[in-house]
């Protein structure tokens, strides 16, 4: 099991605390704990957790309204959350899954089967984490491409230009007219601002593509190639089996 990975417990039943602390700490994770709501939003923030097991009736602040406030976080709605709840209603289920839990478990609960559900909720986490990196990926290979198509028709555009003024001074070269030092500067000067241009548009292509490999590289290091992963779901599966 992965010892990296962190769990906030969030629960006003001190039993309930203490027992996921030790369950889990035991197992690997690294535990916090709180017991009302908004001492939850201020340690999700400091303790930045990989999951958050949150009870849905703690004072100050319900679970599903923590969950309201945490997805509109662009920096943390993407932690895990698993609700405990007393309430087994439908309706109750389906409001916290609408409000973006990824798992509802019903008190009194087991704690095979909570354990069972932190895995599945951690290992779904990985897919998705893994999918996101190979769209962005995808999407910076997909805005290079686009660059490269945009300055390869503006490269055409001067060559074009390039080949017109050249046929134009050899063809009057050729019919024998001469050029005094103003006539000729006068058809230089446009070929070499075309290659001035041209040379500025591969320098700035040339830093966009060094950049997008960058980025690309360090995308690349928190991937995880597919055997790998593969791998890991099925160690999942088969602790969740044992």
């Amino acid at each position: 099991m992965n010892t990296q990975k962190k769990i906030l417990i969030a629960d006003d039943e001190t039993v309930n605390l203490d027992f996921f602390e030790v369950m889990l700490s035991k197992l690997g994770f690294v535990v916090e704990k709180c017991d009302n709501g908004p001492d939850v939003l201020e340690k999700v923030k400091k303790f930045l957790p990989d999951l958050i097991i949150l009870d849905n009736i703690m004072p100050g602040m319900t679970g599903r309204e923590i969950t309201k406030i945490l997805k509109k976080d662009p920096n943390l709605k993407d932690i895990s959350i698993i609700m405990l709840s007393a309430l087994d209603d439908v309706k109750d289920k389906v409001a916290g899954f609408e409000a973006g839990v990824d798992d509802y478990i019903t008190k009194p609960f087991n704690f095979t089967e909570v354990l069972a559900r932190i895995n599945a909720v951690l290992r779904n986490r990985a897919l998705f984490d893994q999918i996101k990196v190979r769209e962005t990926r995808l999407t910076l290979a997909e805005e290079l491409n686009k660059d490269l198509k945009d300055n390869l028709s503006v490269f055409i555009s001067n060559i074009d230009e390039l080949d017109n003024a050249i046929a134009d001074i050899c063809k009057n070269t050729h019919e024998g007219k001469s050029y005094d030092r103003e006539t000729l500067i006068n058809h230089v000067k446009p070929v070499s601002e075309k290659i001035l241009s041209v040379r500025k548009h591969i320098a700035a292509l040339d830093a966009r593509i060094e950049k997008t490999m960058n980025e690309w590289n360090n995308l690349k290091k928190e991937e995880i190639g597919l055997p790998v992963l593969e791998s890991q779901i099925r160690k999942f599966l088969h602790q969740e089996q044992q």
